[in-house]
């Protein structure tokens, strides 16, 4: 079996987790690759000593590898799933901070979880990514130009809100006049969607979320439509430029440009491990607490 180990760092967190996860691939003859300044990192700190082969790049994760393992928290996976791109390589999230959506195996149940992995009892989950294009073309989305959770825009060096003409498949829908207007994956659903008021989906349903930020007109409500829509914005304000941000990675757009939004033609492979589920972990974050099933 060959995996490649991309990770964060976190004091007093993540050491522990590392090196549970080392010993236990080492001992069952799993081949790491890991990522280079993830493991300069560790070296560094003198957490992990042996020599291991390196990748940098999203060209070099391939077919070839069984899996991606992600240490750190749902941030962490959004970056990770830059490196695995559209090479459907599925990627594990080990949490090493606060309870997340996509960060599920809690690092006291990480030797019997990993244990999974090897007997590859696990189950994948899809997950739906929104590509962007610009006109005219700016650079800093051109390079990775897709988002896992969202796609948002939002004003930038004012206080005042900007105008978002918004068409869905060429025909108008709506102008928000708004702080920003957030376009969402399902599995962006539960995060910034979600703060703004939007509706928790699935992570199996076909459909992308509309929700504005602090728009000026109460009526305005978050909207979900179907996920082979073509979403096209046009953004004006006071200001020459406004902000777009795919996930964690956020830009400067110029004053009436036109940017396009649609499902990509890869998903992202998402390695879910029994009772670790999407519905647990909604249980526990944001519904009911402790499941209290008898």
């Amino acid at each position: 079996m060959k995996v490649a180990i991309y990770g964060q760092y976190y004091q007093n967190s993540t050491e522990p987790i590392i090196n549970d996860i080392f010993v236990f691939f080492n001992k069952n003859k799993v081949e790491m690759i890991i990522e280079s300044h993830f493991l300069l990192m560790l070296n560094e700190r003198k957490i992990v000593e042996k020599k291991y082969k390196t990748f940098s790049s999203h060209t070099e994760i391939d077919s070839s590898f069984d899996m991606l393992i992600s240490i750190g928290g749902d941030g962490t996976i959004l970056r990770a799933a830059t490196l695995v791109r559209d090479s459907g390589v599925p990627i594990l999230g080990i949490n090493a901070g606060r309870l997340g959506f996509l960060a599920t195996v809690q690092k006291e149940n990480i030797a019997e979880f990993m244990q999974f992995v090897i007997d590859k009892k696990y189950t994948i989950s899809k997950r739906a990514l929104l590509s962007l294009s610009c006109s005219p073309p700016n650079e800093s989305i051109e390079e990775i130009n897709f988002a896992m959770n969202e796609i948002t825009v939002s004003r930038k060096d004012t206080t005042s809100m900007i105008t978002i003409d918004t068409y869905l498949n060429d025909e108008y829908l709506n102008s928000y006049w708004a702080d920003g207007l957030i376009i969402s994956t399902p599995t962006g659903s539960t995060g910034y969607s979600l703060s703004c008021g939007g509706p928790i989906l699935t992570p199996d349903v076909k459909s992308l979320v509309i929700t504005p930020i602090a728009p000026h007109n109460l009526t305005a409500r978050p909207l979900v439509v179907p996920d082979e829509t073509e979403i096209r914005l046009k953004v004006t304000g006071r200001e020459e430029n406004y902000l777009v941000s795919l996930d964690s990675r956020v830009t400067s757009v110029k004053n009436e440009s036109i940017l396009t939004l649609k499902k990509t033609p890869f998903q992202i492979n998402m390695v879910e491990i029994p009772e670790e589920t999407f519905l647990k972990t909604l249980r526990n974050k944001l519904l009911w607490g402790e499941d209290k099933r008898n």
